[in-house]
């Protein structure tokens, strides 16, 4: 077996779809803070992942597109919406009542070291490698960076929340490992298989919490949630599922370290933000780590 099929790289076309999907992601944690404010987590990731699955369930419908078929593979993606979105949703959603933005983002940016470690010891198709985990902590690196000393003044405050957080990152490195097993699946299938099967977890878990009936959230918390539904669930994992196809398991979870990157980009665009140089060395370090991961530096092997 080739290096590049051990450890595939990124193709132009994988780029964009990552760039992509770390713009849809950014602006998760923007409408969680909004939606969370008014509505217990539980019910925001009950109605994300179901409104979701919905909405995936008439594109296909629209489209032709078969359902999955199969025992053994509805097993799997049960398992998989549970990793993958039930216990990191509520788990960040909770911990991010708690602790600020940006220092949700460096816990959620440790996926890919997650990532990059887990891999090998389950038996995945990728190596771990010096360069690969070089270029992880060299992407945590710029992520603290980026993000500022400030994000760090709280840490330690709200332990068990900063866990939740780290727990989700956990839950999203696992998810991406089970996701790899089912990537003969078209990515819409897949992503739907995905959202349905959290959803029977979710519902239940939030109708027991929250009592979601008794609530009665305005109009920017609902906007919110069929957000982070369509744009940040529904489209995002069709887009993380073509990139974990065809770039492999540790490639695809960069877009964590590429989120918080988005994020600025966009607020420096669209708010007038001004980066200063820690903005840009953040930036550059992210750079230089997704490189190493991807291999395009060729430092030896990697």
């Amino acid at each position: 077996m080739t290096q590049d099929k051990i450890n595939p790289r990124l193709s132009a076309h994988s780029w964009i779809l990552l760039i992509l999907l770390s713009l849809l992601w950014g602006g998760s944690f923007l409408f969680i803070k909004i939606a969370v404010a008014e509505i217990p987590p539980a019910t925001v990731a009950a109605l994300r992942v179901s409104l979701a699955a919905l909405g995936l369930l008439i594109v296909m419908r629209a489209t032709g597109i078969p359902l999955p078929r199969g025992r053994v593979v509805w097993l799997g993606l049960l398992l998989l919406g549970l990793v993958n979105n039930t216990l990191p949703f509520f788990l960040i959603n909770w911990g991010q009542q708690h602790i600020d933005i940006g220092l949700g983002g460096i816990l959620n940016g440790m996926t890919p070291l997650f990532t990059v470690l887990l891999v090998p010891l389950l038996g995945g198709d990728e190596r771990l490698t010096p360069m690969r985990l070089g270029g992880v902590l060299c992407g945590l690196v710029g992520l603290a960076v980026l993000v500022g000393p400030e994000a760090f003044t709280g840490l330690g405050e709200h332990v068990w929340s900063e866990l939740a957080v780290v727990g989700g990152a956990l839950g999203y490195a696992f998810g991406a490992i089970i996701a790899r097993r089912f990537t003969d699946l078209p990515p819409v299938s897949l992503a739907v298989g995905q959202l349905a099967g959290a959803a029977l977890f979710s519902v239940p878990l939030a109708l027991v919490l929250d009592a979601p009936w008794t609530l009665r959230p305005g109009p920017a918390a609902l906007a919110s949630v069929v957000t982070l539904a369509l744009a940040c669930s529904a489209l995002a994992y069709m887009l993380f599922f073509r990139v974990l196809k065809d770039a492999g398991t540790t490639n695809a979870s960069l877009v964590t370290l590429l989120v918080p990157v988005s994020a600025t980009a966009l607020g420096v665009l669209f708010l007038g933000e001004r980066p200063g140089l820690e903005m840009l060395a953040g930036f550059a370090l992210i750079a230089f780590g997704v490189l190493l991961v991807d291999g395009r530096l060729g430092f030896g092997r990697r």
